[in-house]
């Protein structure tokens, strides 16, 4: 296989062995230990990324590209402001996006994003999207729409970090429907 089509396929490797690798050793895992799971060597892993904290945000990226297409799906079946909120907390809480080694990687993103600016930075794209989606939704449902949206872009933020520390896993479905139960009870409110 020319060289040119195996790069792709390499830092894609390393960016799933990155996102299992968090999941099993957190913050702590290595540059070797990722490159080891890629079945790469950790010299090509650092030629491609540079360094670990790279890597890290090369995942959450990954991430993230996967939560907006499942964002952006839901939204365009969505016809009414109400579906549109319904689509949003819907699609955080997929099986592909709440599987285990996801929520691990969430977890430590908010840690890398305390030290790390562009982890910071793309923290802060991801909570301004989230918000402006459920904002977009919630204008005319509730009484205070910016209030609304930061509670309920919380309340999965929430459970993304209950779900990264307990021992019982929560089901996805349940998650949903404790959010949008609580825009039962603000809607009801209005």
């Amino acid at each position: 296989m020319p060289r040119a089509n195996v790069e792709p396929l390499r830092r894609a490797a390393l960016v799933e062995a990155t996102i299992a690798e968090v999941a099993e050793a957190g913050q702590g895992t290595t540059v070797a230990a990722i490159a080891r799971r890629a079945g790469v060597s950790s010299a090509l892993a650092h030629h491609y990324f540079g360094s670990k904290d790279r890597i890290l945000i090369a995942a959450m990226r990954h991430v993230l590209a996967t939560f907006g297409a499942e964002v952006r799906g839901a939204l365009a079946m969505a016809d009414t402001p109400r579906r549109r909120v319904e689509a949003v907390v819907r699609a955080s809480f997929t099986a592909g996006n709440f599987r285990d080694e996801v929520v691990a990687a969430w977890l430590s993103f908010y840690v890398q994003a305390q030290r790390d600016p562009e982890a910071r930075r793309l923290l802060h794209i991801y909570h301004r999207r989230l918000r402006s989606n459920l904002l977009h939704g919630l204008r005319g449902t509730v009484a205070a729409p910016e209030e609304a949206a930061e509670a309920l872009a919380a309340l999965i933020d929430g459970l993304y970090v209950r779900q990264a520390l307990r021992a019982e896993r929560l089901a996805p479905a349940d998650c949903a429907a404790l959010v949008l139960a609580h825009l039962d009870r603000l809607e009801a409110a209005a």
